[in-house]
């Protein structure tokens, strides 16, 4: 009887969800509207990232990013380099939709 009811509490554990996952909505590339405008490329490596081939720090991406768009709903594209753990990536596209930059399409 002992063993029925650690099998039912091992699966009732198992098959609950102990919290709500977090999406984080990206546009694939070659999906959606057309890219219009300035080159907007963020090179995101794991120590440094670069936008448009410039290195530029974390807090001032969306200030740079500013400068190179007409509208918050043009897209920015954002390009891990080899080594970037996709923390980082999740990191960079969070900062640029807390500074309002509602478009991020992810290349390879």
């Amino acid at each position: 009887m002992i063993d029925v009811v650690f099998l039912l509490l091992v699966f009732f554990m198992l098959a609950s969800q102990f919290g709500h996952d977090k999406a984080l909505a990206l546009t694939a590339a070659g999906a959606g509207a057309g890219y219009d405008g300035p080159p907007r490329l963020v090179d995101i490596s794991p120590d440094t990232l670069a936008l448009n081939g410039l290195a530029v720090a974390l807090g001032d991406i969306a200030g740079q990013l500013a400068g190179l768009m007409d509208d918050p709903q043009d897209i920015v594209i954002l390009r891990p380099r080899d080594g970037a753990r996709l923390q980082r990536l999740i990191d960079v596209a969070e900062t640029l939709r807390s500074a309002g930059i509602a478009h991020l399409a992810v290349v390879e």
